[in-house]
């Protein structure tokens, strides 16, 4: 019988630099209320200069490494879910692993943009199979200061940076990680992404100057992409767990936007779970939303052992990801 895994400490970072509504919508063209009301977002965080996505990862991995109660040391798998790496190569989880001295842990990285660290739990269950009572780190970092147009202001007013962590282990049948449910639309390829800068647009004078290395997003159809596929695939994770959607205790959504997230929670049917939320100081952390708003949630005690949580993560590819567990962190 495989193993029974699940979330056994939590940790997050989130910048120093507390950037305001005000900095951010005069170069935008819009105004302080105009993002409010359209986001429900009123600050996010700005990675300083020297801060790099690895920095922001170690921050987070170390933080649930110290909540789950394990070293470094007892690593056996590392997964880094991240759309901004610090380079094209090597991979930035192996410079994860070296800052945290985690080195007897096996390495990757994984981008599906803002599912990605759905993903890496499945990732992370799926490899702590071969190896029972190994641990996994499972990380979402992002820097998205760093390549959002600041007159854009479909963009610029929601992201921010972070990173959030969690460590997933061994745990009685009662709780842990129940289901994953995982799917890609590539036919929607072009709703979000970066342009340029790999091998089919490399960086040159010519793409810079046509902005092709920002992050582009097409807000509506990425807001219909949501509203079609987002509840179907949550309704189909709960069917097949045989849970009903009055059972679900916490709902922890990648934080995209609060006036989605309010309508997503109505759709869903999930208005007695509470839904946890960052967006409105953290804005949209990419990879780091989920597990940066588990983590909050975890450290005000919201949790208890055996409540029932539901993930939803969507974004860039286009990709979906719905993970159900049982909460077991800090037993």
């Amino acid at each position: 019988m495989a193993q029974h895994v699940g979330v056994l400490g939590t940790g997050s970072y989130a910048p120093a630099r507390v950037v305001s509504n005000a900095e951010v919508a005069g170069p935008a063209g819009v105004t302080s209320d105009w993002i409010t009301v359209r986001t429900q977002i009123r600050s996010r965080r700005y990675a300083a200069p020297d801060e790099a996505t690895s920095d922001l990862a170690v921050r987070a991995a170390a933080q649930a490494l110290a909540n789950a109660g394990l070293t470094a040391d007892e690593v056996d798998f590392l997964v880094l879910a991240t759309s901004t790496p610090d380079h094209p190569q090597p991979p930035t989880s192996y410079l994860v692993q070296h800052a945290l001295g985690a080195t007897g842990a096996v390495c990757l990285d994984i981008n599906v943009v803002c599912s990605g660290f759905v993903y890496g739990l499945e990732v992370a269950r799926s490899l702590l199979a071969t190896r029972p009572g190994g641990h996994a780190l499972v990380v979402g970092a992002d820097i998205y200061s760093r390549i959002v147009d600041p007159a854009d202001r479909a963009s610029v007013v929601l992201f921010g940076d972070g990173a959030g962590a969690v460590v997933v282990g061994p745990c009685p049948e009662a709780v842990g990680i129940i289901g994953t449910e995982l799917r890609s639309n590539g036919s929607e390829h072009d709703l979000v992404g970066v342009h340029a800068g790999g091998s089919r647009a490399p960086a040159s004078v010519g793409t810079l100057d046509a902005g092709l290395h920002y992050f582009r997003m097409r807000g509506r159809d990425v807001r219909r992409f949501v509203t079609d596929h987002v509840p179907p695939i949550l309704s189909d994770l709960l069917r097949v767990h045989g849970t009903m959607t009055s059972e679900i205790d916490h709902f922890v959504p990648h934080q995209a936007n609060g006036v989605m997230l309010d309508d997503l929670a109505k759709t869903v049917g999930l208005a007695g779970a509470q839904t946890h939320r960052t967006i409105e100081q953290y804005g949209n952390t990419g990879s780091a939303s989920i597990p940066l708003t588990l983590d909050q949630a975890n450290r005000d005690g919201r949790f208890k052992r055996g409540d029932l949580v539901l993930l939803a993560g969507f974004g860039g590819g286009m990709s979906l990801g719905a993970c159900l567990l049982r909460w077991c962190a800090g037993q």
